[in-house]
């Protein structure tokens, strides 16, 4: 669903138990740029809810609003039931928050880093204790808990930062790039622990420049580009306003391109696309397997030379390329004047 979004306004009886945030007509302005133009967001408690958007979209400033890190200029919100103006205490006691990067002390073992945090979070020294240690068993740190956190890899380290991020127990978890800079293994070891968070019944906010991590994540995304809110709705559902299969072929010499191009348009169900850098030409096709053995045939019989030939079907990075005009880019957020550590003191003040 592409457009403004619809969010019911705070407050409204029979809807306190749906939703774990709700934002409506958020605005916030850093001199004449607008990070936030608009902005409604609407997600639903027990999910994973993605936030997509290029940089400098508003993502991490939309973060840093709804866990009153910041005062945005006009609209209304409430998070975990709570309005975030009118009672920003409240809203932090039923939050956690962990940025793009993990804020662990690399000294001191990850049992005293958790319990710290406990202490921050005014758990007291007993209670602190006894916490770490039970996010030490959740997080699967166990066997790690009195080694320096220097020596865990980088998924370690973001494991144990989410625990942190737990302290409380909290009912809404902010996840702002979560992964960014992480190998593949580090990112799949939090994509899992995420899923277990979330199958206990915490609801997960998560930003990220990792389609493929929304993809897995998430059951509902929010694409956000200047501020505002321009599509939301299921992974699938956004890409079924791409459209269906494509049948793609990739061409070794640019004078057969013509040729691939007529070839795909016999199958095609609208006008194929071409991409003249890649010798790329890819269209919707209504039969894939027909459709792809067709042109297989074609070409063949041309004695077209291809490089690559296929199915594929519309992924996240081309919904994101159809709304934003762009692929998405890999890197830092939009909003980074502070660090996730600084962040994590003023949620625990």
């Amino acid at each position: 669903m592409e457009g403004k979004v619809s969010v019911n306004a705070p407050g409204e009886r029979g809807e306190r138990g749906e939703y774990a945030i709700r934002a409506e007509g958020l605005h916030k302005k850093y001199g004449e740029k607008r990070a936030l133009d608009g902005l409604d967001l609407a997600v639903r408690r027990g999910t994973v809810h993605g936030v997509l958007g290029p940089n400098g979209a508003g993502k991490t400033t939309a973060v840093r609003a709804l866990a009153t890190l910041l005062k945005f200029d006009s609209g209304r919100a409430e998070v975990a039931g709570i309005d975030v103006v009118r009672d920003p205490r409240g809203v932090r006691r039923r939050i956690g928050l962990t940025g793009q990067y993990a804020a662990v002390d690399e000294v001191m073992t990850g049992r005293q880093n958790l319990e710290m945090f406990g202490r921050l979070f005014h758990l007291g020294g007993r209670r602190a204790s006894l916490r770490a240690a039970e996010l030490l068993e959740q997080f699967d740190l166990a066997a790690a808990a009195d080694k320096g956190a220097g020596t865990y890899s980088g998924g370690m380290r973001r494991r144990l930062d989410l625990a942190a991020s737990m302290i409380l127990r909290p009912e809404v978890l902010f996840l702002d790039e979560p992964t960014t800079g992480l190998d593949p293994r580090g990112r799949g070891e939090v994509w899992e622990t995420v899923r277990t968070l979330v199958a206990e019944g915490t609801t997960v906010l998560l930003t990220t420049q990792y389609l493929e991590e929304a993809d897995k994540l998430a059951s509902r995304i929010t694409v956000i580009d200047s501020g505002r809110a321009i599509a939301d709705d299921t992974p699938d559902g956004l890409k079924s306003t791409v459209g269906g299969d494509r049948v793609e072929v990739v061409v070794a010499d640019r004078t057969e391109l013509h040729a691939a191009v007529q070839a795909v348009a016999r199958v095609a169900a609208g006008t194929p696309e071409v991409d003249d850098h890649e010798l790329r030409v890819h269209a919707v096709v209504a039969d894939r397997v027909a459709a792809l053995t067709a042109v297989a045939r074609t070409l063949q019989d041309q004695g077209v030379a291809v490089e690559d030939i296929g199915l594929r079907r519309p992924s996240l990075d081309d919904v994101f390329l159809r709304l934003t005009g762009h692929r998405t880019e890999t890197g830092s957020g939009d909003d980074q004047q502070q660090s996730s550590g600084r962040k994590k003191e003023e949620v625990a003040a």
